[in-house]
């Protein structure tokens, strides 16, 4: 997620296009680095949004989330997941997974085993 996130970051603001900057205050109040445009750049970076990077949908970026969706399945065990794996059938998992999880579902198997042992 981090490199994603790099990656996209790099894209939003290219580092030979803007300063990143904090005023003495900004800094006080614990604001982050800001980006403004350099000079001559301020028409190209205004162009520069999310919305159209993934509009454009560059190879990187597909390539990116291509990894980061792999790492995410393995990190559930998912050892059969594929990029072409359906989304109806990723869906179908999150919500077992998290059935299973909720509180309310282990509040009834903490409660079932608790009046089995009584």
């Amino acid at each position: 997620a981090a490199h994603l996130n790099s990656l996209r970051e790099t894209w939003l603001n290219p580092p030979e296009w803007v300063d990143w900057v904090r005023t003495p205050e900004e800094e006080l109040a614990g604001f982050p680095l800001r980006p403004v445009a350099k000079p001559g750049h301020e028409a190209e970076l205004k162009k520069r949004t999310l919305t159209n990077l993934y509009n454009a949908r560059p190879a990187w970026l597909d390539h990116a989330h291509r990894e980061l969706d792999a790492a995410v399945a393995a990190a559930y065990g998912w050892t059969d997941y594929t990029p072409e794996m359906p989304d109806e059938e990723i869906l179908k998992r999150l919500l077992a997974l998290n059935l299973e999880r909720s509180p309310v579902n282990r509040t009834r198997s903490e409660t079932r085993v608790q009046g089995a042992s009584a």
